[in-house]
């Protein structure tokens, strides 16, 4: 298994690029970036005697990459928790021990209900490979919700995702069946220390609360990495996610669900803003509403990645001549400098 991302960080060596997603707002602000890129490019009109320079530029702003260096992930922030609530009437309440770990509220089940009723609609429920997700209550919580099996049923011979009640949560225990594996990943947590709510419980508390996620790569059982008196700051949280996000090269997946936090979302996303055109920069950086899903395409400028192509073919089979035209002439000329 890859060893997981750690809370250090070289420049990015990947590009993120944007994904219609047809996913609420989300959803209609992508489709309406890429209505403008459309309308602002004047498309290709080739002739064989006729073309200007100018149209051949019109598509500069576009990119060609081997799909075999590309993966595609679906950015999730986790539903309704309940510091959520108190923070928002009370900033002081963050504070609060009394939301150690916070769970998902009643409204935030309702939320994951509803987004699992669309990933399953449009399709992506089938197309996910693996989902990786923060090690804290809401956001297992909010994984497993969405992208788990249906209700579990004892005696079934696999173990469920989430136990029943698990969480305060009053909900039936969850599947593992007939869905993705599920990882546990220290790097894409919110901000660590001071509050209460951003600090996990104890892995062996996880695993009697979600038996089928995998939370192999914690190295600690216990919270070792939030501090009572020390807050994250937001460069080091951006840090941290564009170190995740090339670690991500490292998994041989190609469709990845990620749950996370508003604030690790914000801050990686913004870092890779800073190299996007406007537009997209500010459709990066944009605050996650709850439960809110975005798809994006990674792809590896630096060859951080190992995969080889699938649907690759190489042709020539059965072997005959097949010289092309224009290295024909390139040798026609070369043959004649030489003489």
């Amino acid at each position: 298994m890859p060893t997981p991302p750690a809370f250090t960080t070289t420049a990015p060596a990947i590009r993120l690029h944007l994904r219609a997603s047809p996913s609420g707002s989300a959803a209609a602000s992508s489709s309406s970036a890429v209505s403008r890129r459309r309308r602002r490019y004047t498309p290709l009109r080739c002739s064989y005697s006729n073309y200007s320079t100018s149209e051949m530029e019109a598509g500069a702003g576009t990119a060609l990459y081997p799909l075999h260096r590309s993966k595609t992930i679906h950015l999730v922030r986790h539903a309704q928790g309940i510091h959520n609530v108190a923070g928002e009437k009370d900033y002081n309440a963050y504070m609060s021990e009394e939301l150690l770990d916070a769970q998902l509220t009643p409204l935030g089940w309702t939320q994951v209900d509803c987004l699992r009723e669309h990933v399953t609609k449009c399709g992506l429920a089938k197309k996910i490979e693996l989902v990786i997700t923060s090690p804290l209550l809401r956001t297992m919580q909010t994984a497993v919700g969405v992208f788990g099996g249906g209700n579990y049923t004892d005696g079934v011979g696999a173990s469920p995702l989430m136990v029943e009640g698990a969480g305060q949560s009053g909900r039936q225990a969850i599947s593992s069946l007939n869905c993705p594996p599920f990882l546990a990943v220290e790097a894409c947590r919110e901000h660590l220390g001071v509050h209460p709510c951003d600090k996990r419980s104890s892995i062996t508390k996880y695993h009697t609360l979600f038996p089928a996620i995998d939370f192999s790569l914690a190295k600690n059982d216990e919270d070792v990495l939030w501090k009572p008196d020390v807050r994250e700051a937001n460069e080091s949280v951006a840090a941290r996610g564009m170190k995740f996000i090339d670690w991500l090269w490292t998994r041989e997946e190609k469709e990845i669900a990620i749950v996370s936090h508003s604030g690790f979302l914000y801050h990686t996303l913004n870092m890779y803003g800073k190299e996007c055109h406007p537009t997209i920069a500010e459709e990066l950086g944009k605050h996650f509403n709850n439960c809110e899903l975005r798809s994006m395409v990674l792809v590896d400028r630096s060859m951080l990645g190992s995969g080889t192509p699938t649907c690759n073919f190489p042709g020539k089979i059965p072997a005959g001549l097949d010289l092309p035209s224009d290295v024909a002439e390139e040798k026609r000329v070369e043959e004649a400098r030489k003489n």
